[in-house]
């Protein structure tokens, strides 16, 4: 049972007398796909009068980085206001008689997918404005044991990072905003200030369960992230495709579980890519085709062979080290600083970037992945008072 049917299930008691508003998205459904804003429109005890949409909007139309704009919503006439705009933080105005913001987003467990900077967002505006935060918690699609990759440095905090977390943090949004707001320094407010949290958790979620554990349906979170396998590979591929030469998906299919490189065909990036080695993956080569039998297009697919020994960033390294094996300039040393900028607010290691500017295809991944791995031994037992399920 996610959060917002226990919320139901209770009879709305939290938010009983409450004037709410909700900020969410088309995956913000109960657990019979029933979206959370017409659960909260037939409560009886509260009344629902505005509607907070992150980036893509609440119907999901918009793509990504896509600025969008307030609007008025159609189908129940709600004022809709946009956090990925004009406005990244709810306003005093916009919150003004509204005693309650709930927020039902679903992430997809990497540091980098931006609803868990906007649900910080949100919660900073909400406790300047004496506003409740209650949060209706949900599954970490990838569980909650995996903690992988860099912590963020604080000087690369942008829209796609706002707290000092692993790339794969293993947390839901719930103890998430549960730890920020617990952490001194994670917030952006006064000290002075007591900002009031609650979490409405899910009832029989384990750490242990993997999305298709749930036996919910997953519901495409954007337009690239249109299921369970692709939320894998976005933790798996998403930074060693940003700079370099590699693309996810083949064509228009496999999104972030399909690879390729514009200067190395197909055939000898499989042998270098088995030659690696990494735990738990596979590699195999795949061939679309037309409907009259010609080939359409030529890819990689990765595969998770063992989820115990996956580690879900380290192929991204990889990647980035053969990127300066197949190109004649180091891509990095040569990248804009806007590029350099979108990468390192995405990677979040100024180490990393220094070293791989300087050392090119020599650089030692491991060594990364050894330092990375006790930071974020450290940051999950840290992490443990915040957990909300075992």
């Amino acid at each position: 049972m996610l959060g917002i049917d226990v919320l139901e299930e209770g009879g709305f008691k939290q938010i009983a007398g409450k004037r709410v508003a909700l900020l969410s998205h088309p995956a913000g459904v109960n657990r019979y796909g029933v979206s959370t804003i017409d659960v909260l429109r037939r409560a009886k005890n509260a009344k629902l009068v505005a509607l907070f949409g992150p980036e893509h909007g609440i119907y999901g139309t918009a793509r990504a980085s896509e600025n969008v704009a307030d609007t008025i919503d159609r189908r129940t006439g709600l004022p809709v206001y946009s956090l990925h705009g004009k406005n990244r933080r709810p306003t005093p105005e916009q919150l003004k008689g509204i005693d309650a913001l709930l927020i039902d987003l679903q992430d997809n467990g990497s540091r980098s997918y931006t609803f868990t900077t906007c649900m910080k967002y949100a919660m900073e505006a909400c406790f300047q404005n004496n506003v409740e935060v209650i949060i209706l918690d949900r599954p970490n699609p990838l569980g909650g044991r995996k903690v992988d990759g860099p912590i963020l440095d604080k000087t690369l905090f942008s829209g796609v990072g706002q707290m000092p977390i692993p790339y794969v943090h293993g947390l839901t949004m719930g103890e998430l905003a549960r730890m920020a707001a617990g952490t001194p320094g994670w917030l952006d407010v006064s000290a002075n200030i007591k900002g009031r949290l609650t979490v409405v958790p899910m009832r029989n979620w384990r750490r242990g369960m993997r999305w298709p554990e749930t036996g919910l349906r997953y519901v495409p979170t954007s337009q690239y992230v249109p299921d369970f396998s692709a939320c894998v590979g976005y933790a798996m591929t998403g930074l060693g495709c940003e700079i370099g030469g590699f693309r996810h998906g083949i064509g228009t299919q496999f999104p972030f579980r399909g690879l390729s490189h514009k200067a190395r065909p197909v055939d000898p990036l499989l042998r270098d890519l088995n030659a690696l080695k990494i735990p738990g993956l596979g590699f195999r080569k795949i061939t679309l085709t037309a409907p009259n039998g010609s080939a359409k297009g030529d890819g990689i697919f990765v595969e998770v062979t063992d989820w115990e020994s996956w580690r879900p960033t380290e192929l991204s390294f990889h990647l980035m080290r053969l990127a300066c094996v197949y190109n004649a300039q180091n891509p990095f040393a040569a990248a804009s600083p806007v590029v350099a900028r979108r990468f390192n607010i995405h990677t979040g290691s100024h180490w990393w970037w220094n070293t791989i500017v300087k050392e090119g295809a020599s650089i030692d991944v491991n060594l990364f992945l050894r330092a990375w791995h006790r930071e974020c031994q450290k940051f999950q037992h840290a992490s443990r008072q915040f957990w909300l399920y075992n």
